[in-house]
């Protein structure tokens, strides 16, 4: 099946139900449709509903195909989800609730909560390998600026300088490949050695600055460090690569999504890292790439908000 390349040829692709329904089911059952309960490869397709319906007796017997996917249980059709697909995916900086809202014609509440079960299609999850070669270490801080803080507030959590009142974030990048991010408790040394020695492969080089709790890599990694006081760039020693990924999140939730909460800002994290990761493919290997990843997650609403009530006021 022919993948649209374009936001125009997208819209119009999936305009057809047919088409949104053949494209999902040659992204989930490339080799013949297969019933999520019971395993049967012999369902009965019914044209009219759109389903198909196993021959065994059991309590699911008719299934879609958004069953098993970010897509189940929503009242909303592919159309509209698949066109929120390619929107997230393909805008550089992000898109809000607010935008995919005037889009697609949805309300708002439901375009977040949309982008949220997006981002968890966008999560790569479990890493099978490690990275190597020459790998970019740093940390950064995420949250509101104290200029923009109502008075008594910035008193209250910007009592130091740095990152207080804000979420530690980490990342590494290995050179010409792909970055990896991930929230931490904090910054101390047994905290970004452990994330060091989860994603990085023994004997790598591991290009630093010169932050104290990166001391002592030496005893397991080639260890560079840069010292920022001094210079940014030493011949092949720098973070030039990891500071400019820093750069495009900070741009994407500052500019785009203005308030993030910081038990979501792991998804944002996912969502950054996708398109860095696949930056040098085209929009439709982007798009085409995330919704190979939408089958076997589900998030409700109940999940992503918990106490949350419908009156609530929900970030971008």
């Amino acid at each position: 099946m022919e993948i649209p390349k374009t936001l125009q040829e997208a819209i119009v692709f999936f305009s057809n139900p047919r088409n949104c329904l053949d494209y999902m089911v040659a992204r989930r059952w490339p080799d013949g449709v297969i019933c999520p309960t019971c395993g049967r490869d012999d369902a009965r397709f019914l044209e009219r509903q759109g389903k198909w319906q196993c021959k065994s007796v059991h309590n699911r017997r008719q299934f879609s195909v958004k069953v098993g996917t970010i897509f189940e249980d929503s009242p909303l059709g592919l159309d509209k989800w698949l066109t929120a697909v390619w929107m997230i995916t393909n805008c550089k900086n992000g898109v809000s609730s607010y935008e995919v809202h005037r889009a697609i014609g949805v309300t708002q509440k439901s375009a977040w909560f949309m982008l949220h079960r997006i981002r968890l299609a966008m999560h790569t999850g479990s890493f099978a390998t490690k990275l190597s070669g020459h790998v970019e270490v740093d940390e950064t801080f995420i949250g509101g600026k104290a200029r923009n803080m109502h008075k008594h507030v910035r008193e209250r959590r910007i009592q130091g300088t740095g990152g207080s009142g804000k979420v530690a974030v980490m990342g590494l990048l290995e050179r010409h490949g792909e970055v990896r991010t991930m929230v931490v408790s904090n910054v101390k040394r047994k905290q970004l050695h452990g994330e060091i020695a989860r994603h990085v492969e023994g004997g790598s080089t591991v290009y630093s600055d010169g932050f104290r709790s990166y001391e002592k890599l030496a005893e397991e990694y080639m260890h560079k460090v840069i010292d920022h006081a001094e210079k940014y760039v030493d011949g092949i020693v720098h973070t030039n690569g990891i500071e400019n990924f820093w750069s495009l999140l900070k741009r994407t939730i500052g500019g785009t999504y203005v308030s993030v909460e910081p038990f979501h800002l792991f998804r944002y994290l996912d969502e950054q890292s996708l398109r860095f990761n696949a930056r040098k493919g085209t929009d439709g290997d982007r798009f085409k790439a995330v919704t190979e990843q939408l089958i076997g997650k589900r998030l409700t609403l109940k999940e992503l908000t918990g106490k949350l009530q419908d009156d609530d006021k929900l970030s971008c």
